[in-house]
């Protein structure tokens, strides 16, 4: 049946991951174990030793990745808020789309890192500078996606929702959000990507005692075992919150298929 073959098929894709990712590990721990420079590189089973040992054993480093994980949450939601907002007032008519959306372009286009001295100056080196900095990552691409989606709107709909006196706030619930859900949520992962991007770099360079400190700490004393086990942990928080954005828009979604 075609529910069977949709099965298998899962089943083998899923298969297919796991044996290209145990071939990776197993060329990893390879060439660790035979080639690589202790001091730059370490095998996985070397990895998950430092990572039971030294990362999720050491209150400290658990509370910075808790901190972390704040930081990175807390942004994302200002990111999407203020994008959502920014992104439909710019959207709404042409006079935005023609007069903002270039200024919005053109701070876009402003590498974001050059920018972290003027938050250290505004905003100290507390969590503050970490989550705006996120934001400044973070709310572009919603405000782009947003303003995209709702050029993409059906017109009938729109003039047809206004015949009958619908009123702006009506507007954009019933009609243009529901139109341009695809482009948000394209918008909110590429966000919480940025965010996270964001949070982490003014973690490297403003940390004296967080997630920054620790990974500057392990690779300035060449010890790669739990540098790299930070990463892995890292890289677990964000595939957890990008797969929560991911439900959110199947979720969302649902009423279209």
């Amino acid at each position: 049946t075609p529910q069977f073959r949709r099965v298998s098929r899962r089943q083998l894709l899923a298969w297919c991951r796991v044996i290209l990712l145990l071939l990776l590990l197993s060329a990893w721990q390879f060439y660790a174990r035979w080639f690589g420079d202790p001091g730059l590189i370490s095998a996985p089973s070397e990895v998950l030793l430092a990572l039971v040992t030294r990362i999720l054993s050491d209150s400290a480093v658990l509370t910075a990745i808790g901190v972390a994980v704040m930081e990175i949450a807390t942004a994302f939601a200002l990111s999407a808020t203020v994008g959502v907002a920014l992104g439909v007032a710019i959207g709404w008519s042409t006079v935005g789309r023609r007069g903002a959306l270039p200024i919005v372009l053109l701070l876009y286009a402003v590498p974001q890192m050059i920018l972290l001295p003027l938050f250290t100056m505004g905003f100290g080196v507390g969590p503050t500078c970490k989550i705006l900095f996120g934001v400044t990552h973070g709310a572009f691409p919603v405000v782009l996606n947003v303003v995209a989606g709702m050029r993409q709107a059906d017109r009938t709909l729109v003039h047809g929702a206004r015949a009958m006196g619908a009123s702006d706030a009506a507007l954009i619930r019933h009609v243009y959000l529901p139109g341009m859900a695809p482009a948000l949520f394209a918008g909110l992962r590429l966000a919480m990507t940025l965010c996270m991007l964001g949070v982490l770099l003014a973690e490297l360079y403003v940390s004296t005692t967080g997630i920054g400190h620790f990974t500057m700490m392990f690779a300035q004393d060449f010890d790669p075992a739990p540098l790299f086990a930070l990463v892995a942990v890292l890289a677990g928080v964000a595939i957890v919150m990008n797969e929560t954005v991911r439900i959110a828009e199947r979720r969302t979604m649902r009423w279209k298929n």
